[in-house]
């Protein structure tokens, strides 16, 4: 036999030769001869000497692939006693790659047969089952469209094989997650087939498996072979709420979840847990809206079931509740803190028994209190209380580790509220960032203590932490230079990056020792492995004498070498973290550093964009977000006023070329997270820069191009190739994340390029949105669409005259709906149409005051209130003289202070400060209310610095034309809102309330 596979690849290393030039005719009489043979022998010999050739010389095949497919056919037909099937489907996958149109149809023929070779090779040996499986991920990799016609039945094998618990768990792994990378490609045949249920019917059970040691739900980035087959059901169900519409989904996995968590066996109770915490995230909208207070009700009696392995699943699904289902479920605070802290305080005395257990209870607490902002005060005394006890008294390092990072989520949530803890919480970490213990749980410490200081200094503000701040840099450089774990090197960055918050361009000093460690980073080739085709070692070299595994070096000679033998190349995680990491600190600190950076702008923007055609999609990504950043330092600087000529020949430069790419990436790029964060980043650059954006050529109409085809699902990460079908009104909600993205950038764009250049484009938009406010379309699809066109109206201005009539009965339907935040944007949107369109709306004042006053009568969410009175506010700018003021304007003044959007003060107090001017009564009667609400929200975060100018101007002029009534209030008003009031009299000019500038 080792000889055989010798000559084999003598074989195949001359035909990579002589195959370009057709110098040996003979080779392929001789494969086809054994082929077609008689004997099974023979045919296995023809068969493996064609899968040598095809795996070292799949290129030169090329011109023969259509005869190739036709032996392929003629052997997966035959007989199935020997290899020869098994050689044929490791042919295909040599040559997949390089299938035209010529053989495109052959190959697709032959998908049924593949099943029925693997189907036999799994009863004889699942090894070789599971390598022929590969096929498809093949496939898949480069013509979807090879599969398409025999999908469900695919499926429907791979299926059979996950449930068929007497399998190997290796194939009926493969088998899962060829159905994930199916549903992630094909979604629309999926629902087309109705395929939705049998896999559910599958999966569920899969799930009650046990799942050994490892935890199944938190490890999705390891490697899919080495999982249990219980951890990819969980991800299957994960995929499938990502890329699957929820309403086609999510009830069919209620109805099974329901018995199941009330069902005897733990097992299934796990399960359905579980399948609430990984559905969460694709259809968070659709279960917030539909679902939340019975399933939160569920996780809670969750909590205190029996089992442990429940109560950590309960806990897992809590964790991811609360990391998905935001802001909705922090209005449940005073229900679920309690149960969370009561359990912390039981698995905290039980860890070593129960250490999974701990690490949800945290991970759950953590995600519930850092997405609280303000709202955890009444929670925090508890809260911080209990986790400096586990750092002061706890024996095992596990705890503190979670404690440490439960500090940080806490701060993030608390930001200034966590100030009064700050000198206690540094002394804790102090011992833990000087370890030079060699232990590894101690390192772990260290590196989660690097990682929370850095968000306490983004927390407690320049004031507290500047003491700290040169000790802080000076500790992280001091480790880097001994710093060999990615992880340890990335927080070390994260630290840098907080720090620039606060030092600006102070940074300076430390930049040149900094930039050396962080430029190495995103150079750094470590943790990549090529991984070398078995059969061109292994089987020639029976002593296993090369490993095959082994470390890519950046020589250029090897560059240069046969990479015909290499099957494949992986990153570590860590490493791909570390590099994503890097690149978006680098950003951060660039536009933080300002001048300061300059002499590292070019250095970075070259290895940047070398890691734009980086394969690992968050490293891109972590890429495309630091070049916009960088983009934007050049643009900041130049608006100091340092070097303006020559800063801003760079940036165009950069523009110029970065631009372009971004739009590539939109169009091309087939990851969804990497194409979102581009056009994320695109309308950073609108937004912050401006018009230099637009003077890169034809970039207007490139930039709008893109965020059309992404409305109307044509971009390479939404498309499924060989499906030219209408698109269809319902869509997953990951896919609805991206479109909102793309709508963001309508209004910055209509403000860039004007209203009346802009409108021919809106109207391009407009049957897009509108189509997004159907009956049938989601509450989160409403509220996007109906924002979004009051944000471009508002940005367009008078131009919008034209297209008034179409959206004005939109507008009035749905300010009837019964979603709070669908109504919240119709009545903003309304109102800014009314706005806008002048005298053109006049006509219309008379209802839709009626309309407004209507809602106003009956609401009872704070910022639909809000917008109603902003609206009406808008319309008295606009023309007074159809707005009944003596009706209209108490209601406005009782609505005061507002309640939650702070962004309308502004709106609402301009309009009064107007009314006021022109001696209206109204206002002059309501001046103590209008006074009261003014005195709260004075030297608060409420108003932005025009609307405090506007409103001390108003104080100050009361107080001068009605000082005794101005004395008599403020002496009826707490002291804080008295001084408020009287400090407006005295104010400088140009400074508030509480003296800012």
């Amino acid at each position: 036999k080792i000889v055989r596979v010798g000559i084999a690849q003598v074989i195949a290393i001359a035909a990579k030769h002589d195959l370009p030039t057709n110098a040996w005719p003979q080779l392929f009489v001789f494969i086809s001869e054994n082929v077609k043979s008689d004997v099974g022998a023979q045919r296995e010999l023809g068969m493996y000497l064609l899968y040598s050739v095809a795996s070292s010389a799949a290129e030169q095949l090329k011109p023969h692939l259509a005869d190739i497919a036709a032996l392929i056919s003629m052997v997966l037909a035959g007989d199935q006693t020997n290899l020869a099937p098994f050689y044929a489907v490791k042919t295909l996958s040599e040559v997949v790659f390089f299938v035209g149109d010529d053989a495109l149809k052959p190959v697709q023929q032959v998908v049924p047969q593949i099943l029925e070779v693997i189907k036999n090779l799994i009863r004889l040996d699942q090894e070789k089952a599971c390598e022929a499986f590969e096929v498809f991920d093949e496939m898949l990799e480069c013509e979807v469209v090879m599969i398409a016609p025999h999908l469900k039945s695919a499926i429907m094998f791979c299926l059979e094989i996950a449930a068929n618990k007497s399998l190997d768990d290796s194939i009926r792994v493969k088998a899962m997650s060829f159905i994930c990378s199916l549903t992630r490609l094909r979604k629309k045949q999926i629902l087309k087939n109705q395929l939705v249920q049998p896999i559910l019917d599958v999966m569920l059970p899969v799930m009650c498996e046990p799942s050994g040691e490892e935890e199944e739900e938190e490890e999705e980035e390891d490697d899919v072979e080495s999982q249990k087959p219980s951890q990819l059901a969980s991800q299957v169900l994960d995929t499938m709420s990502m890329h699957l519409p929820p309403e086609k989904i999510i009830p069919k996995v209620m109805a099974m979840v329901e018995p199941a968590l009330v069902d005897g066996q733990p097992e299934r109770r796990k399960a359905a847990y579980i399948a609430l915490a990984v559905i969460v995230e694709g259809c968070a909208d659709y279960i917030a809206n539909k679902y939340l207070h019975a399933v939160l009700q569920c996780v809670c009696k969750g909590l205190s079931d029996p089992e442990p392995l429940v109560r950590n699943s309960a806990l897992f699904a809590m964790g991811q509740f609360s990391e998905h289902l935001q802001p909705d479920i922090s209005k449940y605070a005073s229900e679920v803190l309690p149960l969370l802290f009561q359990y912390l305080l039981q698995v905290s005395q039980d860890a070593d028994r129960n250490p999974r257990g701990l690490t949800r209870s945290y991970y759950a607490l953590e995600m519930f209190c850092q997405n609280l902002g303000k709202d955890i005060e009444p929670y925090l005394p508890k809260l911080m209380e209990h986790l400096l006890t586990v750092l002061k008294t706890s024996v095992g390092l596990r705890p503190k580790e979670l404690a440490i990072s439960a500090i940080g989520a806490t701060a993030s949530a608390a930001e200034k509220l966590i100030c009064p803890y700050f000198e206690e919480i540094i002394n804790q970490f102090r011992c833990y960032l000087a370890t030079t213990d060699g232990d590894e749980d101690m390192f772990k410490l260290q590196i989660q203590a690097i990682d929370t200081l850095g968000v306490l200094a983004r927390c407690v503000g320049t004031e507290m932490f500047q003491p700290l701040t040169k000790e802080s840099i000076e500790f992280g450089l001091n480790l880097l230079n001994t710093a060999e774990d990615p992880d340890q090197r990335r927080c070390i960055y994260g630290l840098f990056a907080a720090l620039s918050t606060l030092l600006k361009v102070n940074m300076g000093p430390y930049l040149e020792t900094m930039m050396h460690f962080m430029l190495l980073s995103l150079r750094s080739n470590e943790g990549v492995k090529a991984h070398v085709k078995e059969e061109s070692s292994s089987f020639l070299f029976d002593d296993a004498e090369f490993d095959t595994e082994c470390d890519i070096e950046a020589e250029e000679d090897e560059a240069e070498g046969d990479m015909s033998d290499i099957a494949g190349i992986s990153v570590e995680n860590a490493y791909m973290e570390e590099k994503e990491d890097t690149a978006v600190a680098i950003g951060e600190i660039a536009v933080n550093a300002g001048v300061s950076f300059l002499p590292f702008l070019e250095e970075s923007y070259s290895e940047l964009q070398i890691l734009l055609e980086y394969p690992a999609s968050r490293v891109k990504k972590g890429a495309v977000m630091a070049l916009g950043q960088l983009c934007v330092c050049l643009h900041e600087v130049m608006k100091t006023g340092h070097e303006v000529a020559t800063s801003r020949t760079a940036m165009m430069e950069m523009l110029n070329n970065l631009v372009p790419k971004f739009l590539h990436v939109i169009s091309e790029d087939t990851d969804r997270e990497v194409v979102m964060a581009t056009v994320d980043v695109v309308h950073d650059l609108l937004e912050k820069i401006g018009q230099p954006v637009l003077q890169v050529p034809n970039a207007t109409d490139q930039i709008l191009t893109r965020m059309k085809l992404i409305f109307i699902h044509k971009v390479a990460c939404q498309c499924e190739d060989d499906e030219q079908e209408e698109e269809e009104e319902e869509q997953a909600e990951f896919d609805g994340m991206l479109i909102e993205s793309a709508g963001d950038v309508i209004p910055v764009m209509a403000k860039l390029v004007g209203g009346e250049n802009f409108s021919a484009f809106f109207a391009g938009f407009l049957p897009d949105l509108l189509k997004r406010m159907r009956q049938t379309s989601s509450t989160a699809e409403k509220s996007f669409a109906v924002g979004t066109l009051g944000e471009t109206i508002e940005a367009v201005g008078p131009s919008i005259s034209m297209y008034a009539e179409t959206l004005y009965p939109v507008f009035v339907k749905m300010i009837r709906d019964e979603d709070d935040e669908v109504r919240s944007n119709s009545v903003y949107s309304m109102g800014v149409l009314m706005s806008k369109c002048g005298q053109k709306m006049h006509r219309h004042y008379a209802e839709v005051l009626k309309i407004l006053f209507g809602v106003l009568n009956n609401e009872k969410n704070g910022r639909v209130i809000d917008n109603v009175c902003a609206a009406v506010s808008r319309m008295i700018l606009t023309s007074q003289s159809n707005v009944p003021l003596d009706v209209v304007v108490p209601v406005i003044v009782k609505c005061l202070p507002l309640k939650e959007d702070q962004e309308e003060n502004i709106t609402i107090y301009r309009c009064i400060t107007q009314l006021y001017a022109a001696g209206n009564k109204e206002v002059v009667a309501g001046i103590p209310d209008i006074l009261k609400a003014i005195a709260g929200c004075l030297g608060t975060e409420n108003f932005k610095p025009e609307c405090e100018k506007l409103t001390v101007d108003f104080v100050k002029d009361v107080a001068s034309k009605y000082p005794e009534a101005f004395q008599n209030l403020a002496s009826s008003l707490s002291l804080e809102l008295s001084s408020k009031l009287q400090a407006c009299v005295h104010v400088i000019n140009g400074h508030g309330v509480n003296g800012a500038s």
